[in-house]
C-alpha cells in the first residue's frame, strides 16, 4: 500500500468503487421464480381486496333489502291484524284485503330481487375464500425463496466486504479534499470519477487531450489534473 503514489490509490478505490457498484446492482437482480412469486401474491391480494369490497356492497344491499322486506311483511301482519278487530262491513274488508295484496306482492316482488343478489354474494364468497386458499399455499414457496433470495444477497454482501475494508485503508491515506471531490465526481458521471489517459485520450470521454495536460498528468501530482472535456480526474498508468 505503501508504494503506490496518492493518484495509484485513488485509482484502485475506483477499481473497488465499481466492484462494489456491480455487486450493488446484483442485490436489486432478484430471481425470476421470485419475481413470479412475488407478483402472483401481489395479483391474489388484489384480485381478494377487490372482491371483499365488492362483496361487502352487495351484503350490504342484503342486508338492506331483508330489512324493507320485513318491513313490508310487518305491515302485512298488521293490516291483517287490523282487518280482524276494525273491518265490520264489506266495504272495509274490501280495503284491507286489497291493500293486503298490494303488500304481499310488493313482498314477493322484494323476494324475488334478492335471489340474484343472495347468488351473487354466494359467489363471491365462494371467490374470496378460493383466493385466500391460493394465498395460503403461496406463502411456504415464497417464504423458500425469500430466504433463498436473503442468502444471495448476503452472499454477495460478504464478497464485498474485504474491499471495503480496502477502500477504507486506502481513503485513510488520501487528503480529504481529493477524496470528496472525486466522490462527487463519481456521482455526477455515472460511477466514474478518474479515467485514464490512453493514446493521448481520456479513456472516459474519449476526448484528444491536449499535450500540457497529458503532460501535467504524467507528472501524477496532487490535485489531480481533470479532463477538460469530461471533468473527471485524469491518471496514467503507464509512467
Amino acid at each position: 500500500m505503501s508504494e503506490l503514489t496518492p493518484l495509484q490509490r485513488l485509482h484502485r478505490i475506483q477499481a473497488i468503487d465499481l466492484n462494489l457498484d456491480r455487486l450493488r446492482a446484483e442485490e436489486g437482480n432478484f430471481p425470476g421464480e421470485l419475481r413470479q412469486a412475488r407478483a402472483e401474491q401481489d395479483q391474489l391480494n388484489n384480485d381478494l381486496e377487490d372482491t371483499e369490497i365488492t362483496l361487502e356492497g352487495i351484503e350490504k344491499r342484503v342486508r338492506q333489502q331483508e330489512l324493507d322486506l320485513a318491513g313490508v311483511r310487518e305491515q302485512v301482519t298488521r293490516a291483517r291484524e287490523e282487518q280482524e278487530k276494525s273491518a265490520f262491513d264489506a266495504r272495509a274488508q274490501s280495503q284491507y284485503g286489497s291493500r293486503i295484496q298490494q303488500l304481499e306482492e310488493r313482498a314477493e316482488e322484494m323476494e324475488e330481487d334478492l335471489v340474484p343478489l343472495r347468488e351473487r354474494a354466494r359467489e363471491l364468497g365462494e371467490k374470496a375464500a378460493g383466493l385466500r386458499e391460493q394465498h395460503r399455499a403461496l406463502r411456504p414457496r415464497l417464504s423458500e425463496l425469500e430466504g433463498a433470495d436473503e442468502q444471495r444477497v448476503q452472499e454477495l454482501r460478504d464478497q464485498g466486504e474485504g474491499e471495503r475494508q480496502e477502500r477504507a485503508e486506502l481513503a485513510s491515506q488520501l487528503d480529504g479534499r481529493t477524496l470528496k471531490e472525486y466522490d462527487l465526481i463519481r456521482k455526477a458521471k455515472k460511477g466514474v470519477g478518474l479515467a485514464e489517459v490512453k493514446g493521448g485520450r481520456c479513456s472516459a470521454c474519449n476526448v484528444v487531450l491536449p499535450v500540457n495536460v497529458q503532460q501535467k498528468v504524467a507528472q501524477s501530482k496532487l490535485p489531480p489534473v481533470k479532463c477538460p472535456s469530461c471533468g473527471r480526474f485524469l491518471i496514467r498508468l503507464d509512467v
